[in-house]
């Protein structure tokens, strides 16, 4: 699934290629995925406009065009967003096509169908309470460890879920969580409440290393994720935890143990990530 370093690298490769480019046609495949507005409206958003900017915010890749208006795309667990030339255009999922000026294609694809594609008018980012309400990234001047250890002391949930609750910090899915969380030494069903003051500074520090490696490495490729220029990540070959189930752990060479939390398969160390912490 995309996460925050994944799409950041889908944003720098279709930044190099989409800027100043025109969309000239649209074909819709898969109506469905367009939430808002209908098909016939969105094209009329987006066709005849330039490519202004590629922006991205949390999980959400935006694609500044030079009426105002903005295309978002949400690729959830299989989206995949692709840069190519028609000769080259071969997705057996493709789902939403457009035409550019010079003869390129950008590709909307989607194995399982779950991501969602929009067409806002400034001012219209509260059509999608998921890109509305967003807290701050890692990386970023806002998300700061005064900022972090606020907002878990006054939680209750278990680690894992909060990290993985986009209100709080955006960008974070499934992998990132569970590494911070093991570079960190923090045990994911622990509560932010009962967290120290060095370990809130160590979690701090943990979420920006793995967010900022991910990026380095280019992403991390299990399945589906391919960066804007069709190549796979890198940084499933550096992980800690995530997808190590039995494997021996970096650091003490216990085996990886796999465990539900919040209905989210959670990988961790039983012995580096005390459930007492330490």
């Amino acid at each position: 699934m995309p996460e925050m370093p994944e799409v950041e690298i889908i944003r720098r490769g279709l930044k190099r290629h989409l800027l100043e480019k025109q969309i000239v046609n649209i074909e819709v495949f898969l109506p469905r995925l367009i939430k808002w507005p209908e098909a016939d409206a969105f094209k009329s958003m987006v066709i005849g406009r330039r490519i202004t900017a590629a922006n991205r915010r949390g999980k959400y890749l935006l694609l500044e065009l030079d009426n105002g208006n903005t295309l978002v795309f949400h690729l959830r667990m299989t989206g995949r967003l692709l840069c190519v030339s028609p000769k080259d255009e071969q997705d057996a999922y493709r789902k939403i096509i457009f035409h550019l000026d010079d003869g390129e294609l950008l590709v909307y694809a989607d194995t399982r169908t779950l991501g969602t594609v929009y067409a806002l008018k400034p001012g219209e980012t509260w059509r999608i309470s998921g890109l509305n309400n967003l807290g701050p990234e890692p990386l970023s001047e806002a998300f700061t460890e005064i900022y972090l250890e606020k907002i878990l002391k006054k939680s209750s949930a278990k680690l894992k879920s909060f990290l993985l609750n986009q209100k709080y910090i955006s960008g974070l899915g499934n992998i990132y969580a569970d590494e911070a969380l093991a570079l960190a030494k923090i045990h994911p069903q622990r509560t932010g409440a009962g967290l120290t003051k060095l370990e809130i500074a160590r979690l701090y520090q943990a979420i920006n290393e793995v967010i900022a490696a991910g990026i380095a490495d280019g992403g991390t490729t299990f399945r589906d994720y391919r960066n804007g220029e069709g190549g796979r990540g890198h940084h499933q070959e550096h992980l800690y935890v995530y997808g190590r189930n039995g494997k021996a752990c970096l650091s003490c060479g216990a085996p990886i143990v796999k465990i539900e939390v919040g209905g989210r398969g959670t990988h961790f160390c039983p012995v580096c990530q005390l459930l007492e912490g330490k």
